[in-house]
């Protein structure tokens, strides 16, 4: 592994902030239309693959035992994250529904932009902040996820995805050979069933039922519901048409990221369904320097999974020793999976030189593929 690098000033954690350079480019879109829709999703996926080719890879390690204390300006930008979401898609309802230069496909179009926001960015520092100890930080993750009416992800990431990754009990942990599109309607309808069950055992647990109200279900009911409300107050029921498209756009997109960074990687069963411990290989990992300024560090998310109270300034990066590399950062591979037949023919070669490596022992990979436990080695 790469030696480590201190970190902790202003200067260090200023590319992290890149992400408000997507707010001029929203206010171009909804006020010119046309043309101009394109710009956000050109200043995200298409520049941050660009930048992603010139600049290369950060293969340099922060000081893990780097004090909390010095993460301020890292921390700041995720924490003031909501309430800047909350106005561009509040405020750009109201725009849209008070505005007579917008035809309806444009509208539609400015929210599959707004959803850019909330998908690529909203969600990725939703998914930090509920990594977190601190309730303050943990309810600005709960506030983000219901402006996208995906408050289940909280539940199922933490309880399921994390304990489960790399096994059939996982149904983010995309199959070898699965398309894209079949993975996005199979996450869409087996996870919010998945976070139920895994919250009513915790409650089992504890000798009370499922709809006891420290169950978080009505926590996220509550505010999606006043999500939505506010929606149709602001701009009516076209309002809420337009809230349902960005919080579309926003779940597409995040889930386009859950299937890049599993893809055909599984763990090792040891028998009488029994898992290996997770490790950075169960995970692709990505260095390329853009794109994580841009997600925060979520490409490294091979020392995501293997230490996940890590906050993303000290997530670690592999050698291809250690963890699986991504040929591109996840802008790129993202456009690449909207392709099954490419995304095949780039992956699926990655991860038969990634079984060879690591599990040479495994002759039959066919039960791993159906997504079953297989035979006790």
């Amino acid at each position: 592994m790469p030696s480590a690098k201190s970190i902790g000033d202003l200067r260090s954690a200023l590319p992290f902030w890149l992400s408000l350079g997507l707010l001029p480019l929203i206010a171009l879109a909804a006020t010119q239309g046309g043309w101009a829709l394109i710009l956000p999703p050109l200043g995200t996926w298409w520049l941050y693959g660009v930048l992603d080719a010139v600049i290369g890879l950060n293969e340099e390690n922060p000081d893990t035992e780097t004090d909390e204390s010095q993460l301020f300006w890292y921390r700041l930008i995720t924490m003031i994250w909501f309430p800047i979401q909350a106005c561009v898609i509040y405020g750009a309802i109201w725009y849209a529904t008070h505005t007579g230069h917008l035809a309806t496909w444009e509208k539609l179009v400015l929210f599959f932009d707004v959803g850019i926001i909330s998908g690529t960015v909203g969600i990725v520092y939703a998914h930090e902040l509920l990594h977190q100890k601190n309730r303050v930080e943990r309810w600005l993750g709960d506030l983000l996820l219901a402006t996208v009416l995906y408050s289940h992800f909280r539940t199922e990431h933490l309880l399921v995805h994390h304990r489960h990754v790399g096994t059939p009990a996982d149904a983010v942990t995309a199959k070898y050979n699965e398309g894209f599109h079949r993975f996005f309607f199979r996450v869409l309808a087996e996870c919010p069933g998945s976070a139920w069950r895994a919250e009513k055992r915790m409650l089992a647990r504890k000798g009370l039922g499922p709809l006891h109200r420290s169950n978080p279900f009505w926590r996220y009911a509550v505010l999606q519901l006043a999500a939505l409300a506010l929606a149709v107050v602001i701009g009516g029921w076209a309002g809420l048409g337009l809230f349902l498209m960005q919080a579309i756009s926003a779940i597409w997109q995040l889930e386009l990221t859950n299937y890049v960074e599993h893809y055909g990687l599984t763990r090792k069963h040891l028998g009488s369904g029994k898992y290996e411990h997770v490790l950075p290989r169960h995970s692709w990992n990505a260095s390329h320097k853009a794109s994580n300024w841009l997600l925060i560090n979520l490409q490294r998310h091979s020392d995501h999974h293997y230490k996940p109270s890590r906050r993303f300034p000290l997530l670690q990066t592999y050698t291809e020793e250690e963890a699986p590399q991504l040929p591109f950062g996840y802008p790129v591979m993202a456009m690449v999976a909207m392709v099954p037949p490419v995304w095949r023919r780039v992956m699926n070669p990655k991860v038969r030189d990634w079984r060879r490596r690591f599990y040479p022992e495994i002759e039959d990979w066919t039960p791993y593929k159906q997504g079953t436990n297989p035979a006790p080695a």
